[in-house]
């Protein structure tokens, strides 16, 4: 049985916020950091999942725990920069 892994990198998380995100990643050093570990991690979860690959339950959780963290994170500094903050 093949399993549908729902991909949840940035721009299909926040499509409205694409410029913003282009330009955030070229303005801030922390927002680019955390953008790079948000997608790395997202490819590491989807690879994991589409693989079926053996990974305890709690590791995989934990990095899903860690990647929403971050994208609650980006998300106010994309308003934020939306606002002119």
């Amino acid at each position: 049985m093949i399993m549908q892994v729902e991909h949840h990198d940035l721009h299909h998380e926040f499509p409205e916020y694409l410029d913003s995100i282009q330009a955030l990643k070229a303005s801030s050093e922390q927002f680019g950091h955390m953008y790079e570990e948000y997608e790395s991690l997202t490819r590491e979860v989807e690879r994991l999942e589409e693989e079926d690959l053996p990974v305890h339950d709690f590791t995989i959780e934990t990095m899903k725990k860690h990647r929403v963290l971050l994208k609650d994170q980006m998300y106010r500094m994309l308003l934020a920069h939306q606002h002119g903050s």
